[in-house]
């Protein structure tokens, strides 16, 4: 499967994270180590960059308007633009060495965010559910990248990646705590990175290093791919007024002579049909 456009054309050192706004009918991304926040409105090509203070690992709306960011020290809250909140940390938990990552937001409007360690030390990293008034409680431990999460559409199953690992992991879940870890899929072309589940409960994942995107079905098979010529694509999220735009974030950081579409936002209209995303709560 091959069909792929450019969205925005940029030079992201590490785009990630793409996510719709349906009240805002636009796409939200970031580029993590450029500490930056991207919009990008598909039917009127309208655009926006905001700066972050610190590496903003995700970026998600939120219920009321303004977004909730994973920064290096926590996760932090910004208001509406031109509404008079500004920002505030939601949970400020600095630790040496490491910084938020990917996250998402769960069927009940709390965040899921994930930490790494820069050095991407084995077990430096966590994967937290934070509450709208701030109660955080470690989920995983003992992570060494927490990336791409997601859930199936009755909200039964939990999808995680841990990118080392090179598999997709899927666990039971109650609505609170997930169980019963075990693999969904094994990749072996490069290592999983962010992901999204369709409204058909199948796993869409962009594999770091592997140059494509790949959707797996809920028993693990793999049934479609998606070829890309950069090198780092990672992240996918259905967009659009129907969302069955398939946007795709890259990278560059770390290539010597990365693609010339590589930082980029790509789309893949009409791809499938994707499940609609709720904003966090807070």
């Amino acid at each position: 499967m091959t069909g792929f456009e450019v969205a925005v054309h940029a030079r992201a050192s590490l785009g990630e994270g793409p996510t719709w706004d349906a009240a805002g009918r636009r796409l939200i991304w970031v580029d993590i180590l450029g500490s930056r926040v991207h919009t990008y409105a598909p039917v009127s090509g309208r655009r926006t960059v905001m700066v972050t203070e610190q590496h903003v690992g995700a970026a998600k709306p939120r219920a009321g308007g303004g977004l909730v960011v994973n920064l290096r020290d926590g996760v932090g809250l910004y208001g509406p633009p031109g509404a008079a909140e500004g920002f505030r940390w939601l949970h400020r938990e600095p630790v040496p060495g490491r910084r938020g990552n990917d996250a998402a937001v769960a069927p009940d409007g709390t965040l899921w965010a994930g930490t790494m360690r820069y050095d991407e030390a084995p077990g430096g990293g966590t994967l937290s559910r934070i509450a709208p008034d701030g109660g955080i409680r470690t989920v995983l431990d003992g992570v060494a990248v927490s990336n791409g999460t997601g859930w199936s559409p009755d909200g039964r199953l939990l999808y995680y990646v841990d990118s080392p690992t090179r598999r997709i992991d899927v666990f039971d879940f109650d609505g609170q705590q997930p169980s019963g870890r075990r693999p969904l899929a094994v990749v072996d072309a490069g290592f999983p990175d962010g992901l999204t589940v369709d409204a058909d409960g199948c796993v869409w994942v962009a594999l770091w290093d592997g140059g494509a995107v790949r959707r797996y079905t809920p028993d693990g098979d793999l049934d479609r791919v998606i070829e890309l010529p950069v090198r780092r694509p990672t992240a996918c999220a259905f967009g659009g007024a129907d969302l069955t735009d398939l946007y795709i974030t890259t990278a560059r950081t770390g290539l010597d002579a990365p693609h010339p579409l590589s930082g980029s936002l790509l789309v893949v209209p009409g791809a499938g049909k994707g499940l609609p995303q709720p904003p966090f709560a807070g």
